[in-house]
């Protein structure tokens, strides 16, 4: 036995044996020490959550669950109402529903607003749809005849809303698209309110917190007569297209026309609306779609046309005011004047192959709408000089109505030309310019402020819708006495026989009501006594375009009575004819609507 070797053998094991105790020993300890660690550490972490949710974030997530709680739904403010100059109004607010759709909570511009029938509405809302709101609409009751005027609201786009002019409009607003809505959406627009409601868990209305009213928009008046407007519309109803523009010798816009039209109750009510039934368009994206006819163009103040003879009124003030003619100067009517290969008549001449029999003046020129003297006449002031004066009569220049829209035209001269094609201005270019044709374009709105210039004795004024207490003047003592006296003159005689716009001769009424004083107003011979002939100054125009077999444009301008005028009127016909035969007739309805009424 070795016992040394055996105590060594038990020595080890002994050692080794306490090693592991000792190792065991130390994670046992460990553990106990990481269990209070742990606790401590999450312990830590929920108290810091806590104080973070609680105090950190405490009003975030108070209204993320008021939110939750709390509804906020708008209040819509109604839309100011908009009158004729009588106190009748022209729109109505109505209340609907309407579908907001597509709301994106990054980009809030995108809500969609769709106008809902109240069944739809109603069907929706059984479904538990929570999109519908309450809404009040806008209603056009007589559609069609004062579209262009009044214009149509629409949904905000996100380009409007992001321009600045729309601060503090919601994404779902609606707002004026055109016309006297978009004109004045400032002052026609009002300020929604709210309301604050208490809703449970499944999104019932427990209570109402309080609600802020809606400020209504601001009502406004404007100058337009709404009978004097249906009757422009109605004396219109055949012609497809072109413009009626009625207004006082100050600016005062009684009615304007523009056709074709459309029925701008299509923008703002639901799918059950039934249009117009005058209305060449039926919704919303033929209106949209129709490049040839262009429903949405207000022809009056936006469509550009050569004048024709009423231009010739404006030639007249030139050369009379200029002092380049006076009474005393006369043409011999050649019937036709030739430059080089190329011929200019007379329209006597063309139609019936005649020559005036006398030497014309101005009046007479007028009377008869001599080509041949205008042709001389231009030629004699020379076309960049028109043009100078041309527009301190407001022709190619924007006029200020208060209306979208409205373009300048085209008022040439001979850098003009030069500039635009290269070219040098030959004679026959101003013979053309000096009766209202060639480059010349000028708007409807154009053609009746320079009327009212001869009307109201020398002043231009802004044209404008809005009534106002004061008109503004754009240009004083255009013309003197002597040149409108002259111009008057000739432009009665246009509408007396002997004159060219045969449809006003001898115009009669009847209204006993009308004072006569034998210069404005006189008695009818051998009539009844209510019956009375009214003096009218008057010009018509027939301006060539499109080619040789294209129909010309038919105008007529003119003002009522001549020596004491209360009423303006231009009216175009777009590629009708001739001006007499076509534009004339509708004039005519109109003073007998208007002084046949006794107004």
């Amino acid at each position: 036995m070795n016992p040394g070797h055996a105590f060594g053998d038990h020595i080890k094991t002994e050692k080794i044996k306490r090693h592991h105790y000792e190792e065991e020993s130390k994670l046992l300890r460990l553990r106990w020490y990481l269990l209070p660690v742990l606790i401590v550490f999450f312990g830590a972490l929920l108290l810091f959550n806590l104080f973070s949710v609680q105090i950190i974030q405490g009003n975030y997530y108070q209204q993320l669950s008021d939110s939750n709680r709390i509804r906020t739904q708008v209040i819509p403010a109604p839309r100011g109402v908009i009158f004729d100059r009588n106190g009748n109004p022209l729109v109505y607010n109505i209340p609907g529903f309407q579908l907001v759709t597509d709301c994106s909570a990054d980009d809030p511009t995108k809500c969609k607003t769709t106008h809902l029938s109240h069944d739809q509405a109603l069907a929706l809302i059984a479904k538990g749809d929570k999109n519908i709101q309450v809404d009040s609409l806008r209603e056009y009751p007589y559609k069609d005849a004062l579209a262009h005027v009044l214009g149509y609201i629409g949904q905000i786009s996100p380009g409007e809303l992001a321009s600045g002019n729309y601060a503090g409009y919601q994404p779902d607003t609606w707002v004026g698209q055109s016309g006297i809505e978009e004109q004045y959406e400032q002052q026609l627009h009002g300020q929604d309110g709210q309301a604050l409601v208490e809703v449970n868990a499944l999104g019932q209305e427990v209570r109402s917190l309080g609600q802020t009213d809606p400020v209504p928009g601001h009502n406004i008046t404007l100058t337009i007569d709404l009978k004097l407007q249906q009757d422009a519309y109605n004396a219109a109803k055949d012609l497809k297209k072109g413009a009626v523009i009625i207004s006082k010798p100050d600016g005062e816009i009684l009615a304007m026309v523009s056709k074709p039209s459309f029925d701008p109750n299509l923008f703002t009510l639901d799918s059950s609306y039934k249009p117009a039934s005058d209305s060449a368009d039926k919704s919303v994206s033929t209106i949209l779609t129709d490049s040839q006819n262009q429903p949405l163009l207000n022809r009056a103040i936006g469509g550009i046309y050569p004048p024709g003879s009423t231009f010739k009124i404006v030639v007249s003030a030139v050369g009379l005011q200029e002092n380049i003619i006076d009474q005393n100067y006369t043409v011999v009517d050649t019937g036709i004047l030739k430059v080089g290969n190329f011929s200019f008549a007379n329209w006597y001449y063309t139609d019936y192959g005649k020559k005036e029999p006398k030497p014309l003046n101005v009046v007479t020129a007028l009377q008869r709408s001599n080509d041949i003297f205008f042709y001389k006449l231009a030629q004699k002031i020379s076309v960049n000089r028109i043009s100078a004066f041309a527009q301190k009569m407001g022709v190619g220049q924007i006029l200020g109505i208060d209306l979208p829209g409205e373009v300048t035209g085209i008022l040439p001269t001979t850098q003009w030309k030069q500039k635009t094609f290269g070219q040098e201005w030959y004679l026959g270019d101003t013979y053309n310019y000096g009766i209202g044709q060639g480059y010349l374009l000028t708007t409807p709105l154009q053609v009746n402020s320079w009327t009212q210039i001869i009307a109201n004795g020398g002043t231009l004024y802004m044209p404008h819708l809005l009534m106002t207490p004061k008109p503004v003047v754009k240009g004083k003592n255009i013309l003197n006495s002597k040149t409108i006296g002259l111009i008057r003159q000739g432009m009665i005689e246009v509408c007396n026989p002997g004159g060219v716009s045969y449809p006003l001769f001898n115009f009669e009424v009847k209204n006993s009501k009308l004072p006569i004083d034998g210069k404005n107003i006189t008695s009818v011979a051998s009539a009844s006594a209510d019956m009375r002939h009214v003096v009218i100054a008057c010009k018509t125009g027939t301006a060539q375009q499109g080619g040789a077999t294209a129909l010309p444009h038919a105008w007529i301008t003119l003002f009522a009575p001549a020596y004491k005028p209360q009423i303006v009127v231009t009216v175009l016909d777009e590629s009708a004819g001739e001006g007499s035969d076509i534009s004339a007739p509708i004039a005519k309805q109109i003073l007998t609507d208007y002084f046949g009424s006794g107004q």
